[in-house]
């Protein structure tokens, strides 16, 4: 169950990140907050807090290994352990290959893979040593099919897909019972349209969430209910999309 649990989050700033953490908290988790706008996580963090849960946060770079080693020993020196680590921090500039948009390649390999990487690498040594845990990565419907402008993208998150297959396989050897989970969400109400830097795609994408997208809390809860199933059973990947999204 969730409740008593340490739930390190990262991405946690806004949309299903900042969604998990208040469910979470709600619940009696402990969460530990991160994202690159430490403004905004001193809002969560304040806003759980004053509805009588625990949080810590700090300022964390994904794409910063450093930085991801120091928010999981901020979670182990505030909380004493690591139940639950949410690799959710993510981009998605899409465009088509031909513009050549290296920059917005480089970002999405750079946070939606390496910052997924850096947090498993953070997070499992301290759950082989508890002999507990659960890693939960977001990938995307993206991560199962492509599309004309979601080649980058959606390499990123097929590849967080084949970490978190891999990840479970050498969790299952281990015998350390970390249980390990995929969520691969459609379209989803969050700031990631934000990220799109071609506004032909952009405004297509704009219309398509519009008439699609859902709220963040369904995200959220289905995070939540991965996490309360019984921890000799895991949910190893999960589809959730708007009941009316064809793709």
């Amino acid at each position: 169950m969730s409740k008593t649990k340490v739930v390190v989050i990262t991405g946690a700033s806004s949309g299903i990140g900042k969604a998990t953490a208040r469910l979470l908290a709600e619940d009696g988790a402990k969460v530990v907050l991160g994202a690159r706008r430490e403004n905004k996580l001193q809002e969560i963090a304040t806003e759980i807090e004053k509805l009588g849960g625990e949080a810590a946060y700090q300022s964390t770079d994904v794409t910063d290994d450093d930085q991801v080693e120091s928010l999981a020993k901020l979670a182990i020196d505030r909380f004493g352990r690591i139940d639950v680590w949410v690799n959710n921090a993510g981009i998605m500039p899409q465009s088509i290959l031909s513009e050549k948009k290296i920059d917005d390649w480089n970002n999405m390999i750079d946070i939606n893979i390496k910052g997924t990487l850096y947090g498993i690498g953070a997070a499992i040594p301290y759950m082989d040593k508890q002999k507990s845990g659960h890693i939960i990565n977001v990938s995307s419907v993206a991560g199962h099919t492509a599309h004309q402008g979601s080649a980058v993208y959606s390499a990123t998150k097929y590849a967080v897909r084949a970490i978190s297959e891999s990840l479970r396989q050498e969790m299952v050897d281990a015998k350390n019972n970390v249980r390990v989970t995929v969520i691969s969400p459609g379209a989803i109400n969050t700031d990631l349209l934000s990220s799109v830097t071609d506004p032909e795609v952009k405004a297509g994408m704009e219309k398509f969430y519009e008439s699609f997208g859902i709220p963040v809390e369904r995200v959220a809860l289905t995070i939540k209910e991965a996490i309360d199933l019984p921890e000799d059973a895991a949910w190893n990947e999960v589809i959730i999309r708007p009941t009316n999204q064809l793709g």
